[in-house]
């Protein structure tokens, strides 16, 4: 029988929970994954590295603390050259510099085929002799920090159509936005509008993963918009929110428990 591959392994860094679970169990079913260590903030990531020397680190961009950009340029400087995964909610289109031969990035959320095919990779450049000259560097870095940097300025402001006319609003004044007969229905403060976006996932990559939550297939909204919570059947919530109407958003049973924890209930 041929010798079998080597077990990668892996370390995985994110500052939610439900994250890294998740991700451990699909790197779990994916196969020849040794998950390491893990580490839920950026100081613990670089000193897990040091010591465990792991082959591949998945590295959640945004982190309170150090973010994975700044855990990365640490490790660069402390000669750590591990292959770095960055995982990461901003859509592919803006993040055309993480297709640099040193990287790869998975999305969130992750999908198990995606994933297979970043592990392909890694094993596939690691058997490589080139391995080593592969390692990411200052230079490559960099065109990723630019390029997410870059999607985060067109954050603050989305257009929303109000009858004729379209309205420029700060994405903090945002409280939800939902499907609604095929259109993205978004409300403020002050009133609602259409979205020219198609789908409720192109509008979530435009705004802030850590505040604007996917709490029902249909509903989208600002965590730090909520006025309250209703309990539900089967232990579910619904939220109702800041905008005029106090809209009472269900929340999905997947997503219950994420609610739960960030708010302590």
């Amino acid at each position: 029988m041929p010798d079998r591959a080597p077990s990668l392994r892996a370390l995985v860094v994110d500052d939610e929970q439900l994250a890294r679970e998740e991700l451990c169990f699909l790197l779990g079913e994916a196969g020849d994954v040794d998950i390491v260590g893990q580490a839920a903030d950026g100081v613990l990531a670089l000193r897990l590295a040091g010591e465990l020397r792991p082959d591949i680190i998945f590295l959640d961009v945004q982190m309170p603390g150090l973010t994975g950009f700044e855990v990365a340029r640490r490790m660069l400087e402390a000669d750590l050259l591990p292959q770095l995964v960055f995982v990461t909610a901003f859509d592919q289109y803006a993040i055309e510099a993480f297709s640099v031969n040193a990287i790869d990035y998975v999305l969130k959320p992750v999908d198990a085929s995606r994933l297979a095919q970043t592990l392909d990779r890694v094993l596939k450049r690691i058997a490589s002799e080139q391995a080593a000259r592969m390692s990411l560097g200052p230079t490559d870095l960099e065109k990723v920090i630019a390029a997410v940097q870059a999607r985060q300025e067109r954050r603050d402001q989305i257009a929303i159509r109000v009858g004729e006319r379209f309205i420029l609003v700060q994405a903090d004044e945002v409280v939800h936005a939902s499907l609604v007969d095929d259109s993205i229905v978004v409300a403020t403060h002050a009133g609602q509008g259409t979205s020219n976006y198609r789908t409720l996932d192109e509008l979530q990559a435009r705004l802030d993963p850590a505040v604007f939550w996917r709490v029902h297939r249909s509903h989208l909204v600002n965590i730090t918009k909520i006025k309250e919570i209703v309990p539900w059947f089967s232990r579910n919530f619904l939220l109702k929110m800041k905008d005029a109407k106090a809209t009472e958003i269900p929340v999905s049973r997947t997503q219950t428990k994420r609610l739960r924890e960030y708010l302590e209930l």
